[in-house]
């Protein structure tokens, strides 16, 4: 077997390629959308959201390789850890079974799921089928994806994360055309996910030279124990899944799929903004006071980033980016609580009170979208968000580790105002000078100096605060 690599070098790794993933997300976007037109690419965001909804076949058994890999390979117990990937195996090919039949039933509905018509309506269908087989193959996948992650290999998953991502880029850039373009997206997504999950196997085969699949590997007891933890997982994964997807597919089904570019937009630099903090849970004020600060940001620059990152047309965008940075406020800081719970083995509440606040997204954003639009789709998002993670999850979430409103207050909230304060300053007296904030080199100076004056004060802050309780 390999030997495992230092924790240095999987965190460097990890890092690096994460990194990569968001520029090249971030630069490609525009680049599409370019290329497609607002249409073709809502049709391929729509197209996709329905797609993602297959992330529930995975029923929460993701983690429950690479947990049971590393449990099983630590203590050398090279039949169980068999038995658990040959069952997950034997579940995953099963359920990519299933994900095709459910995509000849979306390519037969798909006249009726929105106004195709002709040869857009075959480019759809067969995008779907695509999609579908990329589905299956990465269902099938994932399983050596999670032996590599038990083994503690995050270098080589990472790099070949990394180097398909690249190759992915070269791809679109070399045969992207407005003609059937979201079939070549879905092309190249594709064949990238079976030589992304070809390398996953072959290289899950060679590190642990033990790994077996098996029939005679099956067992109801290895399923038993796999399912009593796999079962919140998977609740968890229904709240995530329609929180993410659900927006996109209720604006292509209400209002048509060319409307929800603007949308797409404003939701993708909150992704972009968020993951990068999703990987830095260290504590509940770091996370309020990064989100706090992207979205003072955001309120004074965020109509500047998306005319530079897209081009003009979409003024829309920037009122709900503000409302998705919003709800993030509350959402990744009650995110850090929800982790030290799951840390702690207590998954119930967590992941149920995530599926209702999924559950009142959905209907609230079906109900509002009526009403406003868009805008209305970004409060169903905003207004569960804020109900749910501020008035249920946080106050059981310190019941639950023995934590009060006081001590909450005073260690990870007033630290943050200061800073934050100062950064409204800061972006209040750039914003209303004379000159126009347009370009990246500008916008990128604009936040490198908003960071400096955020960092700067945090320090000074957090000095002084050591100083006094010091004394």
């Amino acid at each position: 077997m390999g030997s495992t690599p230092s924790v240095k070098r999987n965190v460097m790794a990890s890092w690096f390629a994460h990194g990569v993933t968001i520029v090249i997300g971030f630069f490609l976007m525009p680049y599409i959308v370019r290329v497609l037109g607002d249409q073709a690419y809502g049709r391929w965001v729509f197209i996709n959201s329905m797609a993602s909804y297959a992330g529930l076949l995975y029923f929460g058994f993701g983690d429950t390789i690479s947990r049971y890999v590393a449990k099983y390979q630590a203590a050398r117990e090279y039949q169980r850890l068999n038995e658990v990937v040959s069952l997950v195996l034997a579940i995953y090919l099963l359920m990519g079974g299933v994900a095709v039949v459910i995509g000849c039933g979306l390519c037969a509905a798909a006249p009726w799921l929105t106004t195709w018509e002709g040869g857009e309506l075959l480019e759809i269908r067969l995008t779907i089928l695509v999609l579908t087989f990329n589905v299956a193959v990465g269902l099938a996948g994932s399983v050596f994806g999670g032996v590599l992650m038990g083994l503690r290999r995050f270098d080589v998953e990472r790099t070949i994360s990394f180097s398909t991502d690249i190759v992915r880029l070269a791809l679109v850039l070399l045969f992207l055309q407005r003609e059937w373009g979201i079939l070549t997206i879905a092309l190249i997504y594709s064949g990238i996910t079976i030589v992304e999950n070809v390398a996953y196997m072959v290289l899950a085969f060679r590190f642990l030279p033990e790994l077996s699949v098996k029939r005679s590997h099956l067992s109801w007891t290895t399923f038993q124990e796999c399912f009593s933890f796999s079962s919140m997982a998977f609740i968890n994964a229904i709240g995530y899944q329609m929180t993410n997807a659900t927006d996109s597919v209720v604006i292509g089904i209400a209002m048509g799929t060319d409307k929800i570019v603007p949308y797409y937009i404003a939701l993708r630099l909150t992704q972009f903004i968020r993951q990068p903090i999703d990987r830095m849970l260290k504590a509940f004020g770091m996370v309020l006071l990064l989100t706090t600060g992207m979205f003072v940001g955001a309120w004074f620059f965020g109509g500047a980033v998306i005319e530079a990152w897209m081009g003009e047309g979409y003024d829309q965008s920037h009122h709900i980016l503000m409302l998705l940075l919003a709800a993030q406020i509350a959402a990744l800081p009650c995110g850090v609580l929800r982790a030290f719970l799951f840390g702690l083995g207590k998954v119930r509440m967590p992941a149920v009170l995530y599926l209702l606040e999924a559950v009142c997204n959905l209907v609230t954003s079906i109900v509002l979208v009526q009403f406003w639009g868009i805008v209305g789709v970004a409060w169903g998002t905003l207004i569960p968000t804020i109900a749910i993670e501020l008035g249920i999850m946080l106050p059981l979430a310190l019941q639950a580790l023995g934590l009060n409103y006081r001590r909450l207050w005073n260690e990870a909230v007033a630290p943050q105002l200061l800073p934050i304060a100062a950064l409204a300053v800061y972006s209040w007296c750039i914003a209303h000078q004379s000159w126009e904030l347009q370009g990246w080199p500008l916008l990128i100076g604009v936040t490198l100096g908003g960071g400096a004056v955020l960092g700067a004060t945090w320090l000074i802050t957090g000095r002084g605060m050591q100083m006094r309780a010091a004394t």
